[in-house]
């Protein structure tokens, strides 16, 4: 896996690029003077989308874990349990926030190097070097499709995952009771079979992460 290349001042570009308001096209100027080029970025989201997806899929996992434990009541506090699965949705929302924002980040580079790329095949001069360049934009498009494709397919699977939690937790709010039990207990297969299918596209698209930094590195 490739390490992320460190560079000076980099906290500090990135804490004034924030004052400025957050400019992305400030941002990449400011941060390809210190030699660090939209490709670069693209890497570094890609790396951290990728990771924001496995704390994603741990979370959803031990959202699904909590969720039963509650459902198999066996005595106790059930207001304990409750307060349980209310920090575990609480969690799971905040790490399918951290998946968009990096999602995002990563369409927002993408998009500006491709169009970089895009304009500077016209000031070659030599034909044979922009013909490799040429191909070179398309094959990391292609690639990049196939990777994007994976992660919004993953991100989409993750809201009736989000809304079938948070009924549980509504619903569980004002009937603290066995029969609120056992009538979550009818939703427990649904639930179980959302969480598998956004685990498994999860992972593919980390996956996907991993093989795309490996190819556009070399």
């Amino acid at each position: 896996m490739k390490t992320t290349r460190c560079i000076p001042a980099y906290a500090l570009l990135l804490t004034a690029l924030s004052v400025l308001g957050g400019c992305q096209s400030a941002y990449y100027n400011t941060m390809e003077k210190v030699g660090y080029h939209k490709r670069d970025i693209l890497v570094d989201r890609v790396g951290e989308a990728r990771d924001a997806q496995q704390e994603g899929k741990e979370q959803f996992k031990s959202a699904l874990e909590r969720f039963s434990a509650v459902l198999n009541f066996k005595g106790g506090e059930l207001e304990e349990k409750y307060n349980k699965l209310k920090d575990e949705y609480d969690e799971s929302e905040e790490k399918a926030e951290a998946v968009r924002d990096r999602i995002e980040a990563v369409e927002d580079v993408a998009e500006a190097l491709f169009e970089e790329w895009e304009e500077e095949l016209d000031q070659y001069t030599n034909p044979s070097f922009r013909r490799d360049s040429a191909d070179k934009l398309k094959k990391t498009r292609r690639r990049y499709k196939q990777l994007i494709t994976a992660m919004k397919r993953a991100e989409k699977k993750m809201d009736p995952v989000l809304r079938a939690l948070k009924d549980q937790v509504l619903y569980l709010k004002h009937n603290l009771n066995a029969k609120a039990i056992l009538s979550l207990q009818k939703e427990l297969h649904s639930v179980e079979t959302n969480i598998a299918a956004l685990v498994k596209d999860m992972e593919k698209s980390i996956r996907e992460a991993d093989a795309f930094i490996k190819d556009i590195g070399k």
